[in-house]
C-alpha cells in the first residue's frame, strides 16, 4: 500500500474518533503516503499531524449550492475537476469511514484500486470493492474504526485518538486565557451541539459554573461557535462573573487548545467534548439521546448517561421535546463526578 486515502469528511466528533487510524496505518505502512479527505471546516484538526501527509479539502457545501440552484454544468465541472485531482494521486486503498452514499461516491471517484467501507442501508455498495460491518457495539470510543483496521489485517493496537494542534493555535489560546484575567487552572464547558435532544438544560450550565467556582476555586470558560452566540449570551448572563464566554471568539483549533490546557472539561455530545477526551483531559461527558461511547483510553474521562428504555433515541425522540434523559442529569451529579477529577485549590 503506497498511497492510502481516508474518507471521513465530517462530523468533527467522528473525525476525532477516527483519528487513531492514522497512527495505526503509519505503523503498518511506514513508507505510505496517507491522505485524509475532509470538509474545509475541520482541516486545522488534521494538517499538523505527523502521521498524515496530506489533507484534501472537499467543499460539500459548494456542491450542494450548485445542485440546489440547478447549475448542473457547474456541478459537473466541479466533480470532473475533483475526479482528475484524485486520479492523479494513484491511490492503492480508499477507506470509506462514513458509510454513506456520498462517501462511497467519493471513494469511487478516487479510483483507488481497493475501496473498503462500512456496511449501511445507504445505496452504492457496488461502488466499493469490499464492505465490512462496524463490528461489535462495545461502547468503546472509536470501536468501529478500530474494527476497520482489524478487518484490514492490521495487528491490534491501542486505539488512542491522534490529533495535533499548531504552536500558533496554542499560543493564541494562552493569550486569550491570560487576556480574560485567568491565571492557573480553569474549567471549560461545551454546551452546544447540533440537535436539541443532545442539549443539557440551559439554566444548569450557569448553576454548574457557579458551583465549580465555589467548590474548586477555579474559573470557568465557555466554548462554542459563532452560531451559538445567542444561546451563550443567555447562559453567560445567568452565570454573571463566574463564567468567561469565548463563544464565537476563537477558531476551532484555538478552542481545542483551550481545552487541551484545561483542568476539567464538561460538555454534551459535541466535537469539543470529544477533543477533551482525545487530549487526555479530565472530562465529564453528558450523553442522553445519543451515546457514542461509554469508555475510552482516557482513564480521566467519565460519561454520565441515563440508560432509559427510550435511550438512545438518536434522531427520533419519543418524549415530545421533554428530553427526559438529559433532564435526569442534575448539577449535583456533575459536581460529584468532578470531585473525583479535580482537587480544590
Amino acid at each position: 500500500m503506497k498511497r492510502i486515502l481516508i474518507i471521513r469528511p465530517s462530523s468533527m466528533g467522528d473525525i476525532v474518533m477516527a483519528s487513531p487510524m492514522l497512527r495505526i496505518l503509519r505503523k503498518a505502512y511506514p513508507e505510505a503516503f496517507i491522505s485524509w479527505l475532509s470538509d474545509p471546516a475541520w482541516i486545522d484538526l488534521l494538517r499538523f499531524n505527523p502521521d498524515l501527509d496530506e489533507v484534501i479539502p472537499w467543499d460539500k457545501a459548494r456542491w450542494k449550492i450548485l445542485w440546489r440552484k440547478g447549475r448542473l454544468f457547474g456541478l459537473i465541472r466541479e466533480v470532473m475537476r475533483f475526479n482528475r485531482a484524485m486520479r492523479s494521486r494513484h491511490f492503492d486503498l480508499a477507506l470509506d469511514a462514513q458509510g454513506l452514499l456520498r462517501s462511497r461516491i467519493l471513494a469511487w471517484l478516487s479510483r483507488a484500486r481497493k475501496r473498503v467501507g462500512f456496511e449501511s442501508r445507504e445505496p452504492g455498495r457496488f461502488l466499493m470493492t469490499r464492505t465490512i460491518s462496524r463490528g461489535p457495539d462495545n461502547k468503546r470510543m472509536g470501536s468501529e474504526y478500530d474494527h476497520m483496521m482489524r478487518e484490514l489485517g492490521i495487528p491490534p493496537s491501542p486505539f488512542v485518538p491522534n490529533l495535533v494542534l499548531s504552536e500558533n493555535d496554542m499560543t493564541a489560546a494562552r493569550q486569550a486565557i491570560r487576556g480574560a484575567g485567568i491565571r492557573g487552572r480553569y474549567a471549560a464547558i461545551c454546551p452546544f451541539t447540533t440537535r436539541p435532544q443532545k442539549h443539557w438544560v440551559r439554566e444548569r450550565w450557569a448553576a454548574l459554573a457557579k458551583a465549580i467556582r465555589r467548590n474548586f476555586g477555579i474559573p470557568v470558560v465557555m466554548l462554542g461557535g459563532p452560531g451559538d452566540r445567542e444561546e451563550s449570551a443567555i447562559i453567560a448572563s445567568q452565570a454573571s462573573a463566574d463564567l468567561v464566554d469565548f463563544t464565537g471568539g476563537l477558531t476551532l483549533a484555538q478552542s481545542g487548545a483551550v481545552i487541551k490546557e484545561s483542568a476539567l472539561t464538561i460538555g454534551v455530545d459535541t466535537g469539543l467534548t470529544h477533543l477533551a477526551v482525545t487530549f487526555d483531559r479530565s472530562t465529564i461527558s453528558l450523553f442522553g439521546a445519543t451515546c457514542p461511547y461509554l469508555h475510552s483510553e482516557n482513564e480521566r474521562a467519565l460519561v454520565l448517561y441515563r440508560n432509559l428504555p427510550c435511550s438512545p433515541c438518536k434522531r427520533r425522540p419519543t418524549c415530545d421535546g421533554d428530553f427526559t434523559c438529559m433532564k435526569s442529569i442534575g448539577v449535583q451529579d456533575v459536581l460529584d463526578a468532578a470531585r473525583g477529577l479535580v482537587r480544590p485549590e
